[in-house]
């Protein structure tokens, strides 16, 4: 039987997490905040609607792994904060489950608000996951606790920790892209433009293939948490 485990990594998200975990709360599946340190609130937003507040050193990948270590359930779903689930999320990936094969899934993208230009972002982004095997952080991976052990968990990396532990289960098994789609927000977009965050994220994605370090990719690009 699956019991589900949502796990999300916080560093100064209260104007966007309420909004998240607002019909998670409506479900009886496990949440798990993992908060980096935020200063403005971000716990308060959490407490007030999960049970479980965690904390953790920052970065995206450390915080992930804390939560995956923390959580009950068998079923591990990692969410931004930013980020909200589809309607019938957790049949979706029951589904997806059911079948040994598949070792991990993810939903499809969508950008809000949207322009053009987004729209094409979130449209290539879900050819990627389709034919690439390799989805975004923000289309909410989900994989069984065994198996994400099973490939080592995400790496204690300020970036391309999904990219890591994506390359590693796709060894293990099939990925499944879900037709439910996701909705995060266009902020980061919006913040850099379009096209200048397009490019940088080829640009970091491509550095790290070709051996960069993450941590010397972090500190390049020093927005990135």
């Amino acid at each position: 039987m699956m019991k589900l485990s949502i796990i999300i990594p916080t560093l100064d998200e209260a104007e966007t997490l309420e909004k998240t975990l607002r019909p998670l709360a409506e479900t009886s599946h496990e949440v798990i905040v993992v908060d980096g340190g935020s200063a403005d609130g971000t716990r308060d937003v959490a407490s007030a609607r999960t049970h479980r507040v965690i904390s953790s050193p920052p970065g995206r990948g450390r915080q992930q792994d804390v939560g995956a270590r923390a959580a009950g359930g068998n079923v591990l779903l990692f969410l931004h904060a930013d980020t909200l689930l589809p309607p019938g999320f957790d049949g979706m990936i029951l589904g997806a489950l059911e079948d040994p094969g598949v070792i991990m899934g993810a939903f499809r993208l969508r950008i809000h608000p949207a322009t053009a230009w987004l729209r094409l972002v979130a449209h290539m982004a879900n050819l990627r996951s389709r034919f690439l095997k390799l989805p975004y952080g923000d289309q909410g991976l989900f994989l069984r606790r065994t198996d994400y052990f099973r490939a080592g968990g995400f790496p204690p990396w300020p970036i391309m920790e999904d990219v890591a532990l994506v390359g590693r289960l796709n060894r293990l098994g099939r990925f499944r892209l879900l037709d439910g789609v996701v909705r995060t927000s266009a902020r980061r977009w919006e913040k850099e433009g379009p096209l200048r965050a397009t490019l940088r994220n080829w640009s970091l994605i491509l550095r790290y293939r070709l051996g960069d370090s993450p941590r010397a990719l972090a500190r390049h690009y020093r927005h990135v948490r």
